[in-house]
């Protein structure tokens, strides 16, 4: 059953992206509750009532998708990923904004020891984790996509292995490995 509704939301997405706006249209509510858990795991680390919330980014994710022409979607699980990644996207350049706006913005000062400001911190938590990203892609491509998708995407290890086309073994040990880097990097443990 699950095989069969995955492969028809695969040739939804393929006719969509033929331009067939009726299968865009068939498939918003197909994938509407799957983007919903995937915007939740990305906000996880997010603090409650922020700037912004669950469905607000799934519909600006949406919004952008909707936009993107010329996508081969190979199937279901790499219409996610590429969901995820919009999704961080998305919070990465809020937190970047949130954080560029803590550097000045003609506000008056304010004595920060006085006021713990979780959502900069998180911010910045964010952007480092990023940048961490950034250099682990420049090493090894896979790992660093293999973190977007489970981390933040929420895919499961066969989610990635399907879109990433390597085995679900090859998923765990790069799991495994690019956690270690990221946390000695993060960590200024080179």
């Amino acid at each position: 059953m699950a095989a069969a509704a995955n492969s028809e939301t695969t040739q939804l997405l393929r006719a969509w992206a033929a331009g067939n706006q009726e299968a865009l249209e068939q498939l918003t509510p197909r994938v509407y509750r799957e983007l919903r858990r995937i915007a939740g795991h990305c906000m996880q680390d997010e603090r409650p009532g922020g700037t912004i919330q669950t469905t607000a980014l799934v519909h600006e994710a949406w919004l952008r998708m909707v936009d993107v022409t010329n996508v081969d979607w190979q199937h279901r699980a790499h219409f996610f990923a590429v969901s995820a990644t919009m999704m961080r996207r998305i919070l990465l350049d809020r937190a970047r904004r949130r954080v560029a706006s803590k550097r000045g913005s003609g506000l008056p000062r304010v004595n920060l020891d006085e006021i713990p400001d979780v959502s900069s911190r998180k911010a910045r938590e964010m952007i480092a984790l990023d940048d961490a990203l950034k250099v682990l892609e420049t090493m090894d491509p896979r790992k660093s996509r293999v973190v977007e998708l489970r981390f933040f995407g929420g895919l499961s290890v066969e989610e990635t292995a399907a879109v990433l086309k390597v085995s679900p073994d090859t998923i765990m040990r790069d799991w495994k490995l690019a956690r270690a880097w990221l946390l000695n990097e993060l960590n200024g443990e080179r």
